[in-house]
């Protein structure tokens, strides 16, 4: 199991000011310094955080994993095909939101993907995962669409209380033993931190990669960068 660091709100933080700093590349090789596995990115449409010239920089500078989230659309396609980075995460995308709220509707992408996205992305040879609801039909979609990895959502376990945890942690697993049982690389990510990190890999099992961002960027802010991603990867770590 391996941890790869969003380095996304550290451009969010740069484009605040218009500035050229803080980088987000330089973050991303104190990252994989402090033990992180490999760097996420989103490069949004509207290039709110991260812009197309960081993805080059970031191609370039990073030794681990380079995961490119990004809407299906053709302009993304071609930036992603163009530099070929480890895994492409597809991800629902709309301009309105703050951040990613949810997975994909695989069954309302399903004609599209397998048409117009996911063999251009192949011929390419790019990895794709897809970013999902923990659902064993999704996973069961994601099967014959011939995906190798799913990442699943997380976000509605980190924002549970009570009764729904343990809802949404029995949903992530069913998820996880079903990809698994067909083929499929698990991955997750969403609103993952220091306090639920621990009761999602007590019940979680297959998963490869763990993608978390704003948590320790933001923790980060207080305690830095190699402190905060060290001391996750120590508790990723104590599962493998």
């Amino acid at each position: 199991m391996k941890l790869l660091v969003n380095i996304d709100h550290v451009a969010t933080l740069r484009n605040a000011r218009s500035e050229d700093f803080p980088d987000p590349t330089e973050a991303a090789i104190i990252c994989e310094k402090a033990g992180a596995a490999g760097i996420v990115f989103h490069l949004r449409e509207d290039r709110r955080h991260i812009k197309d010239a960081d993805v080059y920089k970031l191609k370039k500078a990073v030794k681990g994993l380079l995961d490119f989230e990004m809407g299906a659309t053709d302009e993304m396609l071609s930036i992603c095909t163009d530099i070929k980075p480890h895994l492409c995460t597809l991800v629902p995308e709309k301009r309105e939101e703050i951040t990613t709220e949810g997975g994909l509707n695989v069954g309302m992408i399903f004609d599209d993907y397998k048409t117009r996205v996911l063999p251009k992305l192949k011929e390419a040879g790019v990895p794709v995962s897809l970013f999902v609801e923990p659902s064993v039909k999704d996973m069961e979609l994601c099967a014959e669409l011939g995906v190798p990895v799913v990442e699943l959502h997380t976000g509605t376990f980190a924002n549970a209380t009570g009764d729904d945890i343990k809802k949404e942690l029995k949903r992530l697993k069913e998820a996880a033993e079903r990809a698994n049982s067909l083929g499929i690389q698990v991955n997750a990510g969403h609103g993952l931190n220091f306090n639920n990190i621990r009761p999602f890999l007590d019940h979680v099992p297959y998963v490869d990669e763990i993608s978390i961002g704003h948590a320790l960027i933001a923790d980060a802010v207080f305690r830095g960068l190699p402190t905060t991603v060290g001391e996750m990867c120590e508790i990723i770590n104590s599962y493998n």
